[in-house]
């Protein structure tokens, strides 16, 4: 395996290096954990957050010898959690598992009740999950290139769903439509489930559903498959190809998700919570159940992924701005 894995175009150290580096860490933060730790799901039960939450929670008891609580607090758009997790005291016991959306939060809720940098430390990413592209089968494109020249020659005559407004699913399309001088009307739904249903029906052309949403309705023939989002080609499907290799070059719109605590944590503690997650994601039942949903084991350096969040903030404030997307 490489030393470096790229994504959204910063460098990330891989699993095997990282804890390989990680091997001899020795000192403050070795006592800790000594009770149960809470884990924050921003989001409600059952979706990719929360079922992430739970496998690394489970390893994480296991590998501490303590209790690991996993507390799904939805709503707002997964507002409510994350202050909640923001407000939470800085002792180690409560981490937040974050993603995509919270890069994207601060350019569509300009009035938060925190500061994604100001207020958390970043701990490490976990997973890379790119979308995929998907149409309906009477659509006569078969990549994304023949989607582009369909889309340019009928403005504002071709539609694609999402999972609501500033979703990964809503914005992954708004960047392609920046990047390719496209002009497709946006249809939000609540959820992925209904917007598929309606693209398999053709009453929408297209959506960008994770892959695990995507793949079985692909393989089954109801949807046809044009490229995935992300930066390199996933190991799920290595023979379709991403859309910056389909004509439009840089681009990468894939969700991630992560670990953060509380800014005022005691660093050594965040060291001891980083060299677990390394461990947890570098074991095999861990990466299968994983790329087994469409999401790739990724982990990096605290420094590293705030860097990455940073970056991820300022490209989708850009894209937000530009494409004028407003939240539901």
């Amino acid at each position: 395996m490489s030393k470096y894995i790229v994504v959204g175009g910063l460098m990330l150290a891989s699993i095997s290096f990282i804890a390989a580096a990680q091997a001899a860490a020795t000192g403050a933060g070795q006592s800790y954990p000594q009770r149960p730790i809470r884990i924050i799901v921003p989001f409600p039960a059952g979706g990719p957050s929360d079922m992430q939450a739970r496998l690394i929670g489970i390893k994480l008891g296991e590998a501490t010898g303590q209790s690991v609580v996993v507390d799904n607090r939805g709503g707002a758009a997964g507002i409510i959690g994350t202050e909640l997790a923001a407000r939470a005291d800085a002792d180690g016991y409560t981490v937040i598992m974050l993603s995509a959306t919270n890069a994207v939060q601060p350019s569509l809720y300009p009035k938060l009740p925190y500061d994604l940098v100001r207020d958390f430390v970043f701990i490490t990413p976990v997973t890379y999950g790119p979308g995929i592209v998907v149409v309906t089968t009477s659509l006569q494109v078969r990549s994304v290139s023949e989607l582009i020249a369909y889309a340019r020659a009928r403005p504002g005559r071709v539609s694609f769903g999402s999972a609501g407004s500033g979703a990964p699913s809503h914005l992954a399309v708004e960047l392609l439509k920046v990047m390719t001088h496209t002009d497709m009307v946006h249809i939000p739904y609540k959820g992925m489930a209904s917007a598929l249903t309606d693209v398999i029906g053709g009453q929408l052309q297209l959506s960008v559903p994770t892959i695990a949403a995507g793949l079985p309705l692909t393989r089954s023939g109801k949807l046809r498959a044009l490229a995935v989002t992300g930066a390199h080609r996933s190991p799920v499907e290595p023979e379709l190809p991403t859309v910056a290799e389909s004509g439009v070059p840089g681009y990468q719109a894939s969700n991630w998700y992560g670990f953060a605590a509380p800014e005022k944590i005691p660093r050594p503690i965040v060291g001891k919570l980083h060299q677990e997650f390394v461990r947890i994601m570098a074991a095999p039942d861990v990466r299968d159940k994983l790329l087994n949903v469409g999401m790739e084991p990724t982990i990096s350096t605290p420094a590293q992924f705030t860097e990455f969040v940073k970056a991820e903030m300022r490209k989708w404030a850009d894209v937000v701005k530009t494409a004028g997307v407003h939240a539901d």
